[in-house]
């Protein structure tokens, strides 16, 4: 292959991918964010009009002179993305198109992936079970991509934590289902959705904090996702401040996690019903159509006390953690996202505590904290942009 197509193509997947996650541009803002020539874009737009890949908007707002035409990608194109959220619990897995809009419903999974035996051969079935049930194509399907918990090394495409056996994930995947696969550490994936649609885009230097079964941490840096010398960047719930001594899922004691995930506060709030504190998760955990986890940051939401108060601990253990990251990284803004990022606005208040507590106030003051505005999609949203980002656009 030419220099000259290799150049081509990379302006191609350069021009999609501005499209995918900025909606409709006009031919300046594509060259403004390409780094090219009007003719050389102008080209490329040509061609992809020609495929179908995207359509003419409209006219861009009025700056004072002739209103230039605007593109958009084609949701209408017959391609789609097929994303999966991997958690330790659940897997859940949905079809977008390329206006990232769902095709079909989100479809869970009950997939406890710790320890099981099967779990590689579980997951490869659901994800041909949700593929067969979309009667669609395999050229229809731009990519498949797969956002799960775990230290993931993205130079071996081999997750350390939970299938270490399994050697070059994508490659292994890719062939049992057919289609190509890309994947990379859920944090890392959320990190990559709140920047491009959420609550960390248009800022520079971010901290998009994962609050489920576990913590994770996706750094941006400059704009960009940081994920560190062999993409372990950002194991925040390993990091040792946890009050007590107990042991974390990694092998070591005093980890964050053992404090303030939420499966731990899961388990806290039984403990303390027994001793005989009153909540409405007494009647909650009765209900296994849903996760314990699920039922807690509900029953918070809702008012509960016990599950304000465990919230409030978990927090604050968090926002201890948060002041220690701010004074190295110093970030323009705090996004609390995953699945724990739906009781947000609880989380806020003992985290500013613990980093008024803990943190510089000339740091503290210019680190903004916010709330995701989409923390159940998240990670779907997050997977499904590892797709843009990875495929050729053939």
């Amino acid at each position: 292959m030419t220099g000259k197509i290799l150049k081509q193509q990379h302006l191609r997947k350069a021009i999609l991918r501005q499209l995918y996650y900025n909606g409709a541009l006009s031919l300046a803002d594509l060259c403004t964010m390409t780094n090219k020539s009007l003719p050389v874009v102008s080209s490329s737009i040509a061609a992809l009009l020609e495929e179908g890949y995207i359509v003419e908007y409209g006219l861009a707002p009025s700056t004072g002179g002739r209103r230039p035409n605007t593109y958009l990608l084609n949701k209408n194109k017959k391609i789609y993305l097929l994303s999966v959220a991997v958690d330790q619990l659940e897997t859940r897995i949905c079809i977008y198109n390329l206006g990232n809009e769902l095709v079909q419903p989100i479809k869970s999974f009950r997939l406890e992936i710790a320890g099981a035996s099967d779990a590689i051969e579980r997951l490869v079935g659901y994800i041909k079970q949700v593929f067969t049930e979309s009667n669609l194509t395999a050229d229809q399907i731009l990519g498949v991509g797969i956002a799960m918990p775990g230290v993931y090394n993205m130079k071996e495409g081999v997750n350390h934590t939970f299938f270490p056996a399994q050697e070059h994930l994508p490659t292994y995947l890719s062939k049992q289902i057919g289609l190509p696969v890309y994947i990379d550490n859920d944090s890392r994936a959320i990190a990559m959705a709140e920047l491009n649609f959420g609550a960390a885009k248009g800022y520079k230097d971010v901290m998009v904090v994962n609050i489920g079964w576990g913590i994770g941490l996706g750094m941006i840096v400059g704009g960009s996702l940081f994920s560190g010398h062999n993409g372990y960047a950002g194991e925040f719930s390993h990091i040792p401040l946890a009050n007590s001594n107990n042991l974390c899922s990694c092998g070591k004691r005093g980890c964050l996690e053992v404090d303030a995930s939420l499966l731990v506060l899961v388990e806290r709030a039984k403990s303390e019903m027994i001793t005989g504190a009153k909540s409405k998760l007494e009647l909650l955990f009765l209900d296994e159509s849903d996760h314990p986890g699920e039922h807690l940051l509900n029953a918070a939401k809702q008012g509960d006390p016990l599950a304000v108060s465990l919230l409030a601990e978990g927090g604050f253990m968090i926002g201890k953690g948060l002041a220690t990251l701010i004074h190295i990284m110093n970030p323009e803004r705090i996004v609390l996202s995953g699945r724990g990022g739906a009781a947000g606005r609880i989380w806020l208040a003992p985290i500013h505590q613990a980093i008024n507590e803990f943190c510089i106030p000339r740091l503290a003051e210019q680190t903004t904290i916010a709330v995701s505005d989409f923390p159940k999609e998240v990670q779907l949203i997050g997977a499904a942009s590892l797709v843009i980002e990875q495929c050729t656009f053939n």
